[in-house]
This record gives C-alpha cells, sequence and structure tokens, in this order.
C-alpha cells in the first residue's frame, strides 16, 4: 500500500477507521467519499462498545476517551406485571459496555483522520469499475476518478460490494426494529447504570441512557417485531424508514404493543419519544464470500451485515481495520494484502452473522414465556443461545487477534 492511491467509498464510522489505517501503511494517496453531508455528527442513536473491546481499540490506536460516553453494569430482563410501575425483573446479568451516542464517537473518529486525507461530504460513488491495474469510480457529478484501489465502507447497500459480487444482497429477517432516543433524561450514577430489557410475546425492546450530543443525557432504546401482515411491506430489498416516512398505521401499530405490553413506567419513556426522533430499521443478514476481490475490498457492514443483537456491529467494522492496517504493511503487493485481510476477517464475518441468527431467532422470531422464566431459566437460556458453555460466542465482538 505504500505510496499508492486509495479510495474509500462511506465516511462513517467504518470509513473513518479504514482511512486512518490507509494512512498509517503509507498510502500516498488517500481519498473518502461520502454521499451524506453534515448530518453525520448529528445521528443521535445508540451504540455500545464492551469494555475489553474497547481497551483493545485503544491500544491500537482506533478509539480513545475523547468521546462521551456512559458506564453501563448490568442488562435488566423485565415483564409487565399488572399496574407495577416498573414491572417484574425476572433477571439480569452483567453488561460491562460502554454507552455512546453515534454522532459523538463518529465525530472523535473523524478528528482522528489526518488533514492529508481528502474527506468529501456530500458526495456519492454511484459505480465502481475495476480492471488489471486498478478501479475508476463514477461519481453523482458526472466525473470519474481512478486509483489503485478501493475500499468499501459504505454500508449495506454498498456499491463496492455489488461490484464484486453483483447477485449478492442482503437477507430481511423478517422484522424490523423501531428506534427511538428520548432527550432530558436523567445520567447514571458514578457507579454507572443498567441497560434495560422489556420481553414480550414475539419481542423484546432494548433500552439505556446515553449522552446527548449538545450535553445531558437521553434513553435510547430499539424495539424488535414483526410488523402485521397487512400492512404489505415489501422489505426483501434493502432500504430504511427515516424519520417522516413511516406509515401512520405501522406507528400506531407499534404504539398500541407498547401501552399493552410494557411495564406503565418504561411504556411512557417511549410513547412520548418524540416522532421526529424515532425511525425504523428493518433487519437484515449478510455475509460475503470474501473481503476482498482484486483490487476491491470491504469493510464495516459492506461485508458483513449482522442483526444488532450481537452488540458488536462497530467494533467489528473498527477491527476490520486493524486488520486491514496490518494486511497493508505486510502484504508485498494487493493480491497479498487481500489474501492476509480476507484469511483475517472471513471467519469473524461469518461467526458474528451466525450469532446474530441465533439471537434474533430467541429475542423475537420465537420467543420464551418472558413471564415464567426467573433467573436461572434466564441464565440456562442466555448461555444456550451463545453457543454453550463450552465457548464464548463473541456477543460485544470477537476479541481482537494480534500476531
Amino acid at each position: 500500500m505504500q505510496g499508492a492511491s486509495v479510495a474509500i467509498v462511506g465516511g462513517s464510522i467504518a470509513g473513518c477507521a479504514t482511512a486512518l489505517a490507509a494512512h498509517r501503511c503509507g498510502a500516498g494517496r488517500v481519498s473518502v467519499f461520502e454521499r451524506a453531508g453534515s448530518e453525520l455528527r448529528d445521528r443521535g442513536v445508540g451504540i455500545g462498545i464492551h469494555n475489553a473491546r474497547f481497551d483493545e481499540l485503544v491500544a491500537e490506536g482506533y478509539l480513545d476517551a475523547a468521546a462521551p460516553w456512559v458506564r453501563l453494569t448490568r442488562r435488566v430482563w423485565t415483564v409487565r406485571d399488572g399496574d407495577a410501575e416498573h414491572g417484574r425483573e425476572i433477571g439480569a446479568q452483567p453488561f460491562p459496555f460502554r454507552g455512546y451516542n453515534w454522532g459523538s464517537l463518529w465525530t472523535a473518529l473523524r478528528q482522528r483522520v489526518p488533514a492529508t486525507v481528502d474527506y468529501r461530504a456530500d458526495v456519492a460513488v454511484t459505480a465502481v469499475d475495476p480492471d488489471a491495474d486498478g478501479v475508476t469510480l463514477r461519481l453523482s457529478d458526472g466525473r470519474a476518478e481512478r486509483f489503485d484501489a478501493v475500499i468499501g465502507a459504505d454500508g449495506y447497500r454498498s456499491v463496492v460490494r455489488e461490484a464484486m459480487f453483483p447477485d449478492l444482497t442482503p437477507s430481511y429477517a423478517g422484522y424490523v426494529g423501531w428506534r427511538g432516543a428520548l432527550d432530558g433524561v436523567p445520567g447514571p450514577g458514578p457507579e454507572g447504570g443498567d441497560a434495560q430489557v422489556v420481553g414480550f410475546p414475539g419481542g423484546h425492546c432494548m433500552m439505556y441512557v446515553i449522552p446527548s450530543a449538545g450535553g445531558g443525557h437521553r434513553l435510547n432504546w430499539v424495539l424488535y417485531a414483526s410488523p402485521p401482515a397487512e400492512f404489505e411491506l415489501d422489505l426483501r430489498t434493502p432500504t430504511s424508514l427515516p424519520p417522516g416516512s413511516v406509515a401512520a398505521a405501522m406507528t400506531a401499530y407499534l404504539r398500541d404493543l407498547v401501552a399493552e405490553h410494557f411495564p406503565p413506567y418504561w411504556a411512557e419513556q417511549v410513547l412520548r419519544t418524540p416522532s421526529e426522533s424515532t425511525f425504523i430499521q428493518p433487519i437484515y443478514d449478510l455475509e460475503v464470500p470474501h473481503y476482498a476481490v482484486e483490487r476491491m475490498l470491504l469493510a464495516g457492514d459492506s461485508a458483513t451485515v449482522a442483526r444488532p443483537h450481537t452488540g458488536g456491529g462497530t467494533v467489528k467494522a473498527l477491527q476490520d481495520a486493524t486488520a486491514l492496517e496490518t494486511a497493508g504493511k505486510s502484504g508485498s503487493d494487493w493480491a497479498k494484502i487481500g489474501e492476509v485481510y480476507d484469511g483475517d476477517r472471513s471467519a469473524v464475518g461469518g461467526t458474528i452473522v451466525a450469532l446474530g441468527r441465533r439471537l434474533g431467532r430467541a429475542q423475537v422470531e420465537e420467543t420464551p414465556d418472558w413471564a415464567g422464566m426467573r433467573q436461572d431459566d434466564l441464565d440456562a437460556w442466555w448461555t444456550e443461545q451463545n453457543g454453550g458453555s463450552d465457548r464464548r460466542s463473541g456477543f460485544g465482538g470477537q476479541a481482537l487477534k494480534r500476531s
């Protein structure tokens, strides 16, 4: 990679991290193309990063303590119990995570990207044309630019992945995540706070406090459920439903679900979240046969789309960047770089996708009798999802492998 020209399609968390990796490998020219404008810093949904994975990424120089965060210590599972304000706790588990605001974490990563990197916002890449000696990018303004290699960090609708695997698209999991963020909530104490899970027939809702971008705190929540068939939503083609575009019937259905199945306190928090702070995220799965083909490489959700239940999507994207740095420094040519990078990441990607499917099946598609569970039942159920007591499945992200 020394002296090469490298294009990175996508400038969010994975894009910023891979730009840093390419720079550290000695690339002569690094250009980042991000189709969104300045609104990236305004995305205020929550991200959780496992403490152990955070420490590894700090050691590798991809994260630090600059971005505001909230200490999370336990995950408490709750069900509605009549009119009991907070419901009934069925069990709790250790939850050693750091809770972030997406926009604040992205800002911290963006600031780590060297000034020599050409970061272009509001520039969309419409096509990727590889040949034997490089890759040409077609841009939305009609221009074309040529590079020695391209890294796709442009998410689950990746144009780079489409060039590598034209017939490969994410598969709809059959349910959605309804996400929201409520400002003005109290922050946790010095000992940290709890992540709260409300279980109901056919799904669950995960809630935890994160910092607000402008100070203070907000409650980040995501509710997983299958939309009723009568809504006739065709989500087989990868898409998203941002604020303002969600059908009124869909919103009404989910609000009725919350009112019926949530403990009164948690129902109030979800129901008073402003509509402009909510959106619907269809859940998809995807794994690619290879992370590198010739002079095209993939990182983050461009390569692996795992269901959010794994708690490791952001970690996996940042680890992709560390693996790319290792491959870029060890490879004598692009074929070798791709071989090393693919060998490191393909197995990890497959493992996290498989975990996401297991967790989705157990927590949404085939939910247990939440109300009938106690702590021992919860512990056994969780262990089974994670592949048994004799091996670690990778919840919160796989441990970083370093040579």
